[in-house]
């Protein structure tokens, strides 16, 4: 196949395979490959040339920003997980395989239809590719972005362990919020420290919050805890932090458009924090409208294995 590799340098830790490696993985399978550094500011372009195949090797920001691009092309995505938390891999159930593997089952792999959330509010409209989210994890994302220790940390494995024992040192911490909203239609209200609209199975560090979420079923997982349920985000924090994919027992409602009215607090777009802190000056209160957009994308994966009694 005609392969457009979108590579970021820096993802994951240092035990990742460099450009050069990717590029003689690809071609020892018999594909033609194109190069194109994610970090370059013209990323994008690479998506107009003759492709029969684009191939993200990357952790989730890449992946999105690349699928995100996608939306409405009948160019097929193929991502190759070299990121921290690889949550779209996850979801697609391919994040356990080797480089090799993955590859190697393209030839008979299949295409996976892949919805995509969008965000209308303030500012303006977006797309999201994981979630959409209010609350914790909302919270801790400026703070995980400045923080100089999580930054330091080469494994990527302790990333994510470092990241949730951030999200668990904030869980009693982190304020609440009052949320008025419409779940397809029906009224829902309570004071959630914990709000996530989920079009994947992981969102963030690993956190595994959707799992019985399908990728083309123009559903979002809603996962809502509220004040006086904190602790129920205890010890499903504790395992995720010792590298356990354990399920979290939370309260979850299925959506396909959700409508709630934003005051000022923060949230969170994929892994994006909205407001930003250094804005010059605070967007004015409004209204916030999600929605799915069916079968945005679609993916090739190797064909998913059959699960043993």
């Amino acid at each position: 196949m005609r392969i457009s590799l979108i590579h970021h340098p820096g993802a994951g830790d240092d035990d990742q395979p460099d450009a050069k490696a990717v590029c003689r993985l690809l071609r020892r399978h018999g594909h033609a490959v194109r190069y194109q550094s994610a970090d370059a500011d013209t990323w994008a372009a690479v998506l107009d040339e003759p492709a029969d195949l684009i191939v993200v090797a990357g952790g989730d920001g890449t992946v999105g920003r690349v699928a995100k691009k996608l939306i409405g092309r009948k160019l097929p995505l193929a991502p190759l997980p070299l990121g921290t938390a690889n949550n779209i891999s996850n979801t697609l159930g391919i994040a356990d395989r080797t480089l090799d593997e993955i590859v190697g089952g393209w030839d008979n792999g299949e295409r996976i239809r892949f919805d995509a959330g969008i965000a209308n509010g303030p500012w303006g409209s977006r797309y999201f590719m994981e979630a959409f989210g209010i609350g914790l994890f909302a919270c801790t994302i400026p703070v995980a972005d400045r923080n100089k220790t999580l930054k330091n940390l080469d494994d990527a494995d302790a990333k994510v362990a470092y990241a949730l024992g951030m999200l668990r040192d904030r869980l009693h911490e982190c304020p609440h919020h009052r949320l008025e909203m419409m779940l397809d239609g029906k009224p829902r209200a309570g004071d959630y420290v914990l709000f996530e609209a989920m079009n994947t199975a992981f969102v963030g560090p690993n956190l595994h919050l959707a799992p019985e979420t399908h990728s083309a079923d123009g559903m979002l997982d809603v996962v809502l805890v509220t004040a006086d349920e904190r602790h129920a985000l205890e010890e499903p924090l504790e395992h995720w932090r010792d590298g356990e994919h354990h399920v979290a027992d939370l309260p979850r409602v299925r959506a396909s458009t959700i409508e709630l009215d934003w005051s000022g607090f923060e949230v969170h777009i994929d892994d994006e924090a909205w407001p930003r802190k250094d804005a010059d000056a605070a967007p004015a209160a409004g209204r916030i409208e999600i929605r799915v957009e069916r079968d945005a994308v679609e993916f090739l994966s190797p064909r998913r294995q059959a699960q043993t009694a």
